[in-house]
């Protein structure tokens, strides 16, 4: 049984099928079949309506934001043709977002990873080339193992100023996102205390990913944060 929150992603190919409802059905139909029975919740529904090689899909932007934000799962109704597709791929990789595929339950972000794989290059066995590589590596007297036990104190300190320099990048990235639904808010005449009242019914996720977490102080660190990453 399915459980936790979802988004729904359902694509069409033309204008024409997507107002005729042509397939749109059909994959709602299964998306509402997968999740019939459970503890779950239906956050958003999104449609794309694509014609030709066209790679521009804000609906499925969109559709990753919305699980970004709340930590839900996208859900598809077949990964078959989407699975080809190198532009949805590098999109759902590069969202870090999870997935369930109603034709293919058992599909995971490590399915969609060699899927891009292949993809990519063109069949070729991935698995060999690694270990071609760490043969040669070996061979060159590299040790394999954990890597802390090669660092130098020099490459512990680069690596902790690496991991400083990430996090800042991750904050501000996280700042970027959340600030426009928090203006949102404010537009609506909402103080502080009001704005976190409002991310908490919306399940937005805070920085550290927990939902209904939001408090005053954390709403204005992030706004203040946005302010000095935008000056």
């Amino acid at each position: 049984m399915a459980s936790g929150k979802f988004v729904s992603y359902i694509r069409v190919s033309t204008v024409r099928q997507g107002a005729s409802g042509l397939g749109l059905e059909a994959q709602q139909k299964a998306i509402n079949d997968y999740l019939n029975g459970g503890n779950w919740e239906l956050l958003a529904e999104f449609q794309e309506i694509e014609s030709g090689k066209n790679n521009d899909r804000p609906k499925l932007a969109a559709a990753l934001q919305q699980c970004t934000m709340t930590g839900a799962t996208l859900i598809i109704a077949k990964l078959d043709r989407l699975a080809r597709n190198v532009a949805f791929i590098s999109r759902l990789m590069d969202s870090g977002v999870d997935f369930v595929a109603v034709d293919f339950p058992q599909a995971n972000r490590l399915t969609v990873h060699i899927l891009a794989a292949v993809a990519e290059h063109e069949g070729k066995v991935i698995s060999e080339r690694v270990r071609v590589a760490l043969a040669a590596a070996k061979a060159r007297g590299t040790k394999l193992g954990s890597p802390q036990s090669n660092l130098t104190p020099a490459d512990r300190e680069q690596g902790s100023k690496a991991g400083n320099v990430a996090k800042t990048k991750q904050a501000d990235a996280f700042a970027m996102r959340v600030t426009p639904i928090i203006e949102q808010y404010k537009a609506e005449g909402q103080n502080l205390t009001q704005i976190a009242k409002s991310l908490n019914s919306a399940n937005i996720l805070t920085a550290r990913g927990k939902a209904g977490t939001w408090t005053p102080q954390a709403v204005k660190n992030v706004l203040n944060r946005h302010k000095e990453t935008t000056i």
